[in-house]
C-alpha cells in the first residue's frame, strides 16, 4: 500500500487558462525562471486561494501584465517524494547544497547568484542552491524529488513587533506534474464564481 500525502494547492493565473486546464485542453507549464524560490516547477499556494488570487491580481499591473482576468486554479497534489523545507533534515540538505554550490562557483570562477529586490523576493541564490541539490541527487543516482514545499515570511508585519506578516504562506513547487491528481475551480475566488 502506498501512503499519500495529499494537499490542496492554488495557482494564480488568467481565467481563460483555468478553464482550459480543467477541461484538459492544456497543461500548466513548469517555470524555469532563475529567481524561482523553490527551484524549477509549477507553483501553488498551499491551502490559500486568496493568496493565489492576490498574486494573479498583482500580475495584471506593473511590468509583468501577463494576466488580463485574474483567477485561481485549484489542484489536488500528492506531495510524493517531497523536499519539505519545514523539516530539519531537508534544511540540512539545502545547507550542504549551498556549500557545494559555493565550491562549484569558486572552482569555475563563476559569480555566485544573489537574492535581491524588496524583501529579497527575487531568489536567484535560493533557486541555484535548490537546483544544485537536485543535480547532486541525480549525479548520485538518488531518487528525484517530486515536489518542494517551503514556508515563507513575506510582506509587512501584522502589528508592531509581530512575527507574523501579511503575506506569509506555504508554497509548493511541483517538479513532477504526475503528482497533480486533478484540477478544480474553487468557489468565490475570481475563477468564474
Amino acid at each position: 500500500m502506498v501512503s499519500r500525502s495529499l494537499v490542496l494547492g492554488y495557482h494564480g493565473c488568467d481565467d481563460s487558462l483555468t478553464r482550459r486546464v480543467v477541461c484538459r485542453e492544456t497543461e500548466l507549464h513548469l517555470s524555469e525562471e532563475p529567481w524561482d524560490w523553490l527551484g524549477y516547477g509549477i507553483y501553488f499556494w498551499e491551502d490559500s486561494p486568496a493568496r493565489a488570487l492576490r498574486w494573479a491580481e498583482d500580475a495584471t499591473r506593473g511590468s509583468r501584465r501577463k494576466i488580463k482576468s485574474p483567477a485561481v486554479l485549484g489542484a489536488v497534489i500528492d506531495l510524493g517524494h517531497c523536499l519539505n523545507l519545514i523539516d530539519a533534515e531537508a534544511l540540512a540538505q539545502i545547507k550542504m547544497a549551498h556549500e557545494t554550490y559555493r565550491r562549484i562557483c569558486r572552482a569555475t570562477d563563476t559569480k555566485q547568484a544573489r537574492n535581491r529586490g524588496p524583501g529579497l523576493r527575487a531568489r536567484y541564490l535560493d533557486c541555484a542552491v535548490v537546483e544544485t541539490l537536485h543535480q547532486l541527487r541525480h549525479d548520485q543516482n538518488r531518487p528525484a524529488f517530486d515536489t518542494v514545499r517551503g514556508f515563507f515570511m513575506e510582506g509587512n508585519a501584522l502589528y508592531p513587533a509581530a512575527g507574523f506578516r501579511e503575506l506569509d504562506h506555504i508554497q509548493i513547487c511541483v517538479r513532477s506534474p504526475r503528482q497533480i491528481i486533478g484540477y478544480f475551480l474553487p468557489r468565490n475566488t475570481g475563477s468564474g464564481a
